[in-house]
């Protein structure tokens, strides 16, 4: 199963929602803290407690909506063809790709600073083509905050000799001499018991 471009994007996206919420918390005018809330629809002006208006708390919902749409999409698969795991090795996540983002933020990026703001965004774009065209933009180290391991196993399907050798996500602790249930996406297998 090759994931649709929409389905790529909120998953590429749900993976920087970190990110998005490490950019919103630099953003906030934490002096604003103590002032009362207001609704503009009330008639009073109003002083959006972020230095660059909405743009911060856009980047974040579009963020989280892709975290929620990932992880609905995980938990909605229902593998349905049985592999015999034959080897399992744990493999951590590659976390390199996630990790060079989280620095740069801490670069004083400001969103006003225009010329950072696109090279991030440029940076960003790299990124998720390199990932979705080799097939490996399943493996999301946020998955591991909830639960999801990367593994690399050698399997087989029933009735079928041949050894085949890949990669599964899984929340499950996968055992050699298993059998599981699987869903290919992209080139990872997803597996539940």
């Amino acid at each position: 199963m090759k994931l649709r471009l929409f389905a790529s994007i909120a998953v590429f996206a749900g993976s920087y929602f970190p990110l998005s919420l490490i950019l919103l918390a630099q953003d906030f005018r934490f002096e604003l803290l103590g002032t009362r809330p207001c609704w503009p629809l009330n008639g009073e002006t109003c002083v959006l407690p972020l230095r660059n208006g909405m743009f911060p708390l856009v980047i974040f919902a579009v963020c989280f909506a892709g975290l929620v749409i990932s992880l609905i999409a995980l938990w909605s698969i229902k593998p349905k063809s049985p592999i015999d795991v034959s080897e399992v090795k744990h493999v951590p996540a590659e976390l390199m790709s996630y990790t060079l983002p989280y620095v740069v933020s801490f670069m004083s990026l400001e969103y006003h600073e225009t010329g950072k703001f696109v090279g991030l965004t440029i940076f960003l774009f790299w990124i998720f083509l390199i990932t979705y065209r080799s097939g490996q933009l399943i493996l999301n180290p946020l998955l591991v905050v909830l639960g999801w391991r990367l593994y690399e196993l050698k399997y087989s399907f029933p009735a079928d000799a041949k050894i085949y050798t890949g990669r599964a996500l899984s929340r499950a602790n996968l055992a050699p001499g298993g059998r599981y249930q699987q869903l290919q996406a992209q080139d990872i297998l997803v597996i539940s018991e």
